[in-house]
């Protein structure tokens, strides 16, 4: 008796360049082209059922299996989908944190600017003038610091200093 294996087996069929074989073969395709669901496999499996006399009902239970088979590959394919997914969002995660402890780094560097800015133009402001503006008194006057060069890279940022 002959026994099957587990693995998928693979005949072939040879379309001889007779007329019947080439008629039939215009047959297939034209009913392949009516059917695009159907495979030349599906064909060959139908015709076999029929001329073997299979009852129908012993083939519905081979398309059952098939949309099992199918159902299987669906939900195999979900999770890989899912498993991507939260492979994908876990890694832009970690790049949203990273992005965000940098801005704070800068945010921080900025602030430290500031103070260094605010305490070299504090320190820099003439003693004479200082004694100027007490000897005015309560008034508002107080001389402006003579004009000095200001670094280009300070000036830009002093632009985004203000914005903060």
């Amino acid at each position: 008796m002959f026994q099957w294996s587990k693995k998928k087996v693979v005949k072939s069929v040879t379309f001889e360049p007779e007329i019947a074989d080439e008629s039939l073969l215009v047959q297939v395709e034209g009913y392949l082209e009516a059917k695009p669901e159907k495979t030349f496999s599906d064909l060959c499996k139908e015709a076999l059922w029929q001329a073997l006399c299979v009852p129908e009902s012993g083939q519905r239970d081979l398309k059952a299996v098939d949309m099992t088979t199918v159902e299987q590959q669906i939900n195999d394919l979900k999770r890989q989908v899912a498993g991507f997914e939260e492979r994908f969002f876990a890694k832009e995660s970690n790049r949203l944190q990273l992005m965000e402890s940098q801005m704070l780094q800068l945010s921080q560097q900025v602030a430290q600017l500031a103070l260094i800015l605010g305490e070299r133009q504090f320190s820099q402001t003439p003693i004479s003038s200082v004694a100027t503006a007490e000897v005015v008194g309560n008034s508002t006057y107080s001389p402006e610091p003579p004009l000095e060069e200001v670094d280009p890279v300070i000036s830009r940022l002093s632009q985004f200093l203000d914005d903060f």
